[in-house]
């Protein structure tokens, strides 16, 4: 979980927020007390989640103004016609 993300969480105190150790220990906990057919429902919630963490991230890239024409031409870039870093610069 990021913590820039704007989820319900963010409306907490930062006392009254739960590491991601304890949260991890917490659900572990859980798991092993669900029934195969629960723990397959849980599965397919946090593959649900997952995915929409992405297209989020994903949707905020592509927001970027220019950002995917830029990789577009740097994809199409020649390996010709790249440049060796060591050789650009021997001072980093």
């Amino acid at each position: 979980m990021s913590t820039t993300d704007n989820s319900p969480m963010d409306d907490r105190s930062s006392a009254d927020v739960i590491s991601v150790a304890e949260l991890q220990l917490q659900l572990n906990d859980l798991l092993k007390q669900l029934s195969p057919e629960r723990l397959q429902v849980l599965a397919d919630f946090a593959a649900y989640l997952a995915n929409a963490e992405s297209e989020a991230a994903t949707q905020e890239l592509l927001a970027i103004p220019g950002l995917l024409e830029r990789v577009k031409h740097s994809s199409a870039t020649p390996k010709t016609q790249y440049a060796n870093w060591r050789t650009l610069r021997s001072d980093v």
